[in-house]
Formats: C-alpha cells, sequence, structure tokens
C-alpha cells in the first residue's frame, strides 16, 4: 500500500467555505485602505536572506530558529519572506520611490517561519500588512490606529478586540534598559524556566512577553523601559494617548510590550482578543524610523502594521460573523435525457452571456432526478432549470424556486426576465 501524501506541517489547504470569508474580508480591506487613499503592492516571496539578517537581528529567534532558507543554484542564500516590511523597504529603495509625496502601501499575501504549528500559528501564514513612509509626527501614528479601529468596527469585531500600546524609546534607550534587565533576571535565574534562561543573553526582551506563570510573577519586580526611555519619546508618547483617548478608543498602557524584531522604535502596540486562545494578538505594529537608512536607504520615518488573517477568521467564526451560507450556485440546470445535454449547454452560455456574475450550474452526473435536485438544494440554488424532451417540444423551461417550491413554464424570454427578477442587484 502507497504511503499517502500529505501536505507539509504547518501548511494548510483553504476550500470555499474559508476563501468565502477571506475575498469578503479583502473586499473591506480594499474598501477602507483606499478611503485613507493607501496604494496597493505586490512583493515577492523569495528575498535575499542578508536583507533580514540586517534588519531583524541576528539574534532574533525568527533569524536563528524559524527562516526557510536555501542556497539556489548560484550558491546565493535565499529565504522564504518571514515577514513583509523588509522586502516592501528594500522594494521603495530599489524602485527610487524615497522621493515621492505619497507613499502609503497595503499588500495582502503569504509569510512563512519554522514555528511550532498551534491554534491561530502556522509555519504559512497569511498577513495583511500596511506601511507608510516620510511622515515624522505622531499624526501618522494616529492615523494607523484609527484606520485599524474602523476596520473592527466594519467587520463587527470592534468589542471583542483591545488595544495595547507602548513606546520603547530609541534603539540608545533599549540597550541601557537591556543591561539593567539582563542584570535583574541573573539575580533570579533559579526561578526562570528553560526557554527564559536560553532567551537571557540572545534576547532577553522576549521573557517579558513569557507565558510562565512564575516568570510573570518575577516580572513584576523587574526594572521597567519607560524608566530609561528619552524625554522626546516620552512626551509623543503621551500625546498620542491622549490623541487615541479622544476619539473614544479604549486602550491599555503595556510597559512590557516590546515587539520582537530589532528595527522597531517609540510607538508599538498590538490589538488582542481573549477569544482565540494563547496566540491572541490579531494585529501588530508599530515605527521603525531607522530601517530605511539600515538598508541602504536615506533616512526616512516609517510606521506599520500587519494583521494575521487566519487569526482574524478564527475570532469572527468565534463570533459567527460571516457564517450565514451563501449560494455557492445561483442557477442549476438539469436536462433529462442525454439527447437534451446541448440544450443545457447552449442555455447556460447564453445566460452567462447576460448576466456574467451569476454562477451557473450544469448537472451531467448520471444520478437520479431526485439526488440533482437534493445537490441543488444542498448547493443552496435560488432556481432549477429542467429540460426535457416535452419543454424543448413546447419550447419553454420548467423553472422551480426552490424557497418558495413554486414551479413556472416559461419561454426563453420570459426566463430571462425571471431570471433578472430575482437576481437583480
Amino acid at each position: 500500500m502507497n504511503k499517502q501524501i500529505n501536505s507539509i506541517r504547518g501548511m494548510h489547504d483553504y476550500f470555499s467555505e474559508d476563501l468565502d470569508i477571506w475575498n469578503k474580508l479583502k473586499k473591506i480591506f480594499k474598501q477602507v485602505l483606499n478611503s485613507y487613499s493607501y496604494e496597493e503592492i505586490n512583493l515577492p516571496i523569495l528575498e535575499k536572506t542578508e536583507i533580514f539578517q540586517r534588519a531583524i537581528g541576528d539574534v532574533t529567534d525568527i533569524i536563528e530558529k524559524e527562516m526557510y532558507s536555501f542556497y539556489d543554484k548560484k550558491g546565493n542564500s535565499l529565504t522564504l519572506r518571514p515577514e513583509g516590511t523588509v522586502g516592501c523597504v528594500r522594494s521603495i529603495i530599489q524602485n527610487n520611490l524615497l522621493y515621492k509625496k505619497k507613499l502609503k502601501f497595503w499588500y495582502l499575501g503569504p509569510m512563512f517561519r519554522y514555528e511550532r504549528p498551534q491554534k491561530g500559528r502556522y509555519r504559512q501564514f497569511y498577513q495583511l500588512g500596511v506601511e507608510v513612509f516620510g511622515l515624522k509626527t505622531i499624526d501618522i501614528d494616529l492615523e494607523i490606529i484609527l484606520l485599524t479601529n474602523r476596520l473592527w468596527k466594519i467587520l463587527g469585531i470592534d468589542l471583542h478586540l483591545m488595544l495595547e500600546i507602548n513606546s520603547i524609546g530609541s534603539q540608545l534607550d533599549r540597550i541601557r534598559y537591556q543591561k539593567e534587565l539582563v542584570l535583574f533576571l541573573e539575580k533570579n535565574k533559579s526561578f526562570l524556566d528553560e526557554e527564559s534562561k536560553k532567551r537571557l543573553y540572545s534576547h532577553p526582551f522576549r521573557i517579558l512577553d513569557s507565558k510562565n506563570l512564575n516568570v510573570q510573577h518575577i516580572l513584576k519586580k523587574a526594572p521597567l523601559l519607560n524608566k530609561y526611555i528619552n524625554e522626546k519619546s516620552l512626551i509623543k508618547f503621551n500625546n498620542l494617548c491622549k490623541m487615541i483617548n479622544s476619539y473614544g478608543i479604549k486602550y491599555k498602557y503595556n510597559p512590557n510590550l516590546i515587539r520582537g524584531l530589532d528595527y522597531y522604535n517609540d510607538t508599538v502596540f498590538e490589538w488582542k482578543s481573549h477569544r482565540i486562545g494563547s496566540q491572541n494578538t490579531i494585529c501588530a505594529g508599530g515605527r521603525y524610523d531607522s530601517l530605511v537608512q539600515d538598508l541602504g536607504g536615506i533616512k526616512t520615518s516609517a510606521i506599520g502594521f500587519a494583521i494575521g488573517i487566519e487569526r482574524l477568521v478564527l475570532l469572527m467564526k468565534s463570533l459567527n460573523i460571516f457564517s450565514i451560507q451563501t449560494e455557492q450556485i445561483n442557477i442549476y440546470i438539469i436536462f433529462i435525457g442525454e439527447e437534451n445535454k446541448i440544450h443545457a449547454i447552449n442555455l447556460s452560455e447564453e445566460i452567462r452571456d447576460i448576466y456574467p456574475h451569476l454562477k451557473i450550474f450544469v448537472s451531467f452526473s448520471n444520478c437520479s432526478l431526485s439526488k440533482k435536485i437534493k445537490h441543488a438544494v444542498e448547493s443552496l440554488s435560488r432556481i432549477v432549470i429542467l429540460i426535457g424532451s416535452n419543454e424543448i417540444k413546447k419550447k419553454c423551461y420548467l423553472i422551480k424556486e426552490l424557497s418558495t417550491q413554486k414551479e413556472f413554464y416559461l419561454i426563453k424570454n420570459e426566463l430571462m426576465l425571471k431570471i433578472n427578477n430575482i437576481f437583480k442587484k
């Protein structure tokens, strides 16, 4: 017996039930982002490994453990993108876009990380990414928060998300803080779990996000980053919080929120929901004012965020949003007798010519009429058209409305008008 072929662990197939939700989400994403004047871009899935090493930091978990990297035939090290910001920055530098006035972009696509798969965390996952370049003031930080909040309201999930926000200051501030944090953790090393001990010197900030209750208890006495942040960053952050508050957006100040990527500075934020388990961050982002310069461009302020599509869908399913079944087929055509097949095909083509937005299905199976009707019902079809020899002789079609069980005999012109009345938008 041949061994069953399976997909790679942590990489999933998606079918129409999920894709219907994804397509609705993308339509809403486009609507909201267009209203804020963001332009859609498509970026390569593969990038040179070195740009992630330069941008994300050599000692982060992503670089050390999670990247899918390999050598091509010429010996170049390439990587399946673990996130989208770095590729977007590379793109605007390469295409000389830094001198444009309008630098607001969004993209949607797969990312790849070699993580332990669990609910809400996959090795191939999809993100909506949004990036803004060239704006220094906190007005754009506010716009990003307003934009995401508007998305949640339109999706009907705003009451189930909490904004957590922090300022992590400059890179110099974090270097000073890291020294004090490591000294504190060293004194309490015996209370740390094994994972935290491994991160103590390579990435101590990740310990702040530990789910271990003992570690969290110790951290209550740990030094706080806000004590090491420069005054200018603190003033900007306090002003941003006041602006967010003035728009009635509830938020939680989280002094331990430090994003896991080295390129962030000042504002960082996450939108979280308690409804989807431990992997509860739906959206995350922040400022990265030095990244463009670090990758070879001119000094450029920047901010962005990413939404995890799978986690967003998990949340929406838990709330039964988009749960109303949609018609998989609008019109289901059944022919009775092989000699009438050509009439069914011709009719389906004529309907598609006039109503290209409709989903037309011609049943070619050899099963019984009752089974075909049952399939039409299961497919949530609105109407069934039956074509038999009697109908062909009379030059008409038998129309059955599945919701009302009403039946009509209609000639072709009447049928087209009936379709228009039923499916008019």
